[in-house]
């Protein structure tokens, strides 16, 4: 009689495996994961680590896509539940600042930004992707604001090109500058 391993257990020595390899990425980034040390901190073999994930390369890939899921279910994620525009933008930072005070000691995505960025391969192309998703979404919240009337730029702007003929380049653009360094201290309230 053969013993099969029962998919929930599987999925639980993974999701182990993730967590111990996440906090060892965050002290020594990626490249410094390593199936050796990282058998020896779960207790398991390396044959049994591969089993789980193919390759080093796999493991580092994993570990990325669940630094991304801890830093959006950290940041993005709670901030949704606010009213979209200023609101929301105010919660994604408020949030993002929290997750570097817990994250100060390392952070798996801004070092594999880093470690990564020069080079081609799997590895640098999910960093690329995770980096602009990421960015993505800070555009979409910086839009819904803007939509929504909260980041009120644009009208400074066409205020100075109207202006502009009329009064004086010099001295339109200076009110515009103070106007927008109102806005801006209103918003860091």
């Amino acid at each position: 009689m053969t013993t099969a391993t029962h998919p929930g257990k599987r999925a639980s020595t993974r999701e182990v495996i993730l967590d111990h390899a996440y906090a060892l990425a965050r002290n020594d980034g990626l490249e410094g994961l390593s199936i050796g040390s990282l058998a020896i901190d779960v207790g398991m073999s390396k044959s049994g680590l591969f089993a789980h994930f193919g390759s080093r390369e796999d493991l580092q890939l994993a570990v990325l896509d669940n630094g991304t899921q801890r830093f959006m279910a950290k940041v993005l994620l709670p901030a949704l539940t606010q009213p979209r525009g200023l609101p929301r933008l105010r919660s994604i930072v408020a949030n993002w600042f929290e997750w570097g005070r817990e994250h100060q000691s390392g952070c798996v995505l801004v070092s594999a930004a880093s470690e990564y960025d020069g080079r081609n391969g799997a590895l640098h192309d999910k960093v690329v992707q995770q980096q602009a998703g990421w960015r993505g979404e800070l555009q979409k919240a910086i839009a819904q604001a803007a939509a929504e009337g909260h980041l009120r730029i644009d009208t400074l702007m066409l205020g100075l090109h109207h202006d502009a003929g009329l009064f004086g380049f010099d001295k339109v653009c200076q009110r515009a500058e103070q106007a927008f360094e109102r806005l801006w201290r209103s918003w860091q309230a």
